[in-house]
């Protein structure tokens, strides 16, 4: 038995998120029809996170037993050669057994990028959120560092969540700018349903003047969704980067 760590990249614009789900496309479905074309059996896969809807990568990992002895580097191009364009698998690497791509992850980075122009750009479509009103990058990085720290963040969680723990740690959050294109980035050890949408948002009413960059202190005391600004769109959602522990990483080096 071997217990290989994938690491993916994909565009969440045509799934309905990673997790499987019994009647829409997910990016967990298509990676295990592609292992089994690979394998020759449908093996069980354990992903970092959940994304959702519409939410994109750039580093997703997955961890995945088998009895397989195929090479790492020969698994990555053949997956790759069954995988659909909007998916790519860009590692391999095995692990202990008892390594767990999600239980074992120490936090994540998100960004959300945002095309801050009054012309949308098409090429674009569904990857960034077009938002036309001038935006104080200065501004928001003050409000930004609000969020800083080990809080309850029940005023970033969607209402629907079955989440009872809403204490989480940031290490470093901020925005940005590069011309049209704004980045919006946060670290920590973990993220609420939706959370980081509801950051998005809630700084971009700070960029419109509908709130005080000085708030996101006192959103936070309330523990009230209501009292935190709108959930920005998906489609400008990234995950970014998964933190392990390197001494849980262990390669095998293969001749």
């Amino acid at each position: 038995m071997r217990n290989l760590l994938l690491t993916l990249r994909y565009q969440g614009t045509n799934y309905h998120g990673f997790q499987v789900q019994k009647n829409a496309v997910t990016v967990a479905q298509v990676l295990q029809d592609a292992l089994e074309k690979v394998l020759g059996c449908r093996e069980d896969i354990k992903g970092c996170s959940r994304t959702d809807s519409g939410v994109h990568a750039n580093m997703f990992c997955v961890s995945v037993k088998t009895h397989s002895a195929i090479p790492c580097q020969s698994l990555v191009r053949a997956l790759n050669v069954k995988l659909p364009y909007d998916i790519a698998v860009t590692d391999c690497i095995e692990v202990p057994l008892d390594f767990h791509a999600r239980y074992d992850c120490r936090g994540k980075r998100y960004v959300y990028q945002i095309n801050n122009s009054p012309i949308k750009d098409p090429f674009s479509f569904r990857q960034v959120y077009d938002y036309r009103y001038p935006i104080d990058v200065q501004l928001c990085n003050r409000a930004c560092q609000g969020f800083i720290g080990t809080h309850d963040f029940s005023s970033f969680c969607a209402a629907n969540s079955s989440v009872e723990d809403h204490v989480r740690t940031i290490t470093a959050c901020g925005m940005v700018r590069q011309g049209d294109r704004v980045t919006f980035y946060v670290e920590g050890d973990g993220f609420l349903y939706n959370m980081v949408r509801i950051m998005v948002g809630t700084v971009l009413e700070v960029a419109a003047g509908q709130r005080s960059p000085d708030s996101i202190p006192q959103i936070l005391q309330a523990k009230d969704r209501a009292a935190a600004g709108a959930t920005a769109p998906a489609w400008g959602l990234y995950l970014d980067k998964v933190f392990y522990d390197e001494t849980r990483l262990a390669p095998t080096v293969e001749g």
